[in-house]
């Protein structure tokens, strides 16, 4: 809750920060009053949205930015307002149409310079609806391939630096669901398919803190399906990369008892 509520305040610092904001004080009024067709000036309308935007009521700045573009589409409010509309349903967590009003400011505005933010916002949105590692992970996907683009898109920023952390972050998510699918491969006694899974792991997530327990697990799966030389690398690469390991110890003394009886001697 606290990294969310933190990046939640960076986004908004980030958002208004990009968008000078030059209006006057909006007024009250319900929520039917907000979000109902009043033709409004543009000034008014994008006040009242950032005032509900500012006091928590996310839903309803979310619907009242887009009635800024909705009735104003050719003034430059309404690009401030998609933007903002993007965040606002991002802090209400819908994440769906957050993502779709980021998409459109940048399909209008592909070379705006917010453009790093909204792309940014996009990937964070998938990041904040990663689901446990027992779970499907298609959004865990999605996330990695955002996050990627933002640093492929704008290297150098700040946003490419906080997306470099969560993508290692993401790394290591997907590398334990490849993980847990493959324990539960190998307790089956599918070891041909369990060694797949692991392999994946340490060609494709090496540097994440479950390869050390890949290549023990690779060790073991090779010496159930009678390949003992690869199990032997496995275990060499244990030993060059992470000697001091419980995994190492734990490899070591299952290559010892798997040994021929003449070299065990």
């Amino acid at each position: 809750m606290f990294e969310r509520s933190r990046l939640k305040t960076a986004l908004l610092v980030a958002a208004t920060g990009a968008i000078v904001l030059t209006a006057g004080c909006g007024g009250g009024g319900g929520k039917n009053r907000d979000t109902a067709y009043v033709a409004r000036d543009v000034d008014t309308l994008y006040a009242a949205a950032q005032q509900r935007l500012e006091t928590g009521r996310t839903k309803q700045a979310a619907a009242l930015f887009d009635e800024v573009e909705r009735q104003h589409p050719y003034s430059p409010w309404a690009r401030r307002a998609q933007l903002m509309s993007a965040f606002s349903y991002y802090a209400a967590r819908d994440y769906n149409k957050a993502i779709q009003s980021a998409q459109r400011f940048l399909s209008i505005h592909p070379g705006n310079k917010d453009a790093p933010y909204a792309y940014y916002l996009i990937a964070i949105c998938y990041y904040e609806q990663i689901s446990d590692v027992t779970r499907d992970q298609k959004t865990t996907e999605q996330a990695k391939q955002a996050l990627t683009d933002v640093m492929r898109r704008y290297p150098g920023t700040s946003y490419a630096s906080d997306a470099k952390l969560k993508i290692d972050l993401v790394n290591d998510h997907l590398a334990g669901k490849e993980m847990t699918i493959g324990r539960s491969y190998e307790y089956s006694g599918k070891w041909l398919a369990a060694t797949l899974r692991f392999r994946n792991v340490v060609d494709n997530f090496q540097t994440t803190s479950h390869t050390p327990e890949a290549l023990f697990r690779l060790v073991e799966g090779y010496l159930a399906i009678g390949v003992p030389e690869e199990a032997q690398k496995a275990a060499a690469v244990l030993e060059r990369n992470y000697p001091g390991s419980d995994w190492y110890a734990r490899a070591y003394k299952l290559m010892n008892k798997h040994a021929p009886k003449d070299v065990a001697a």
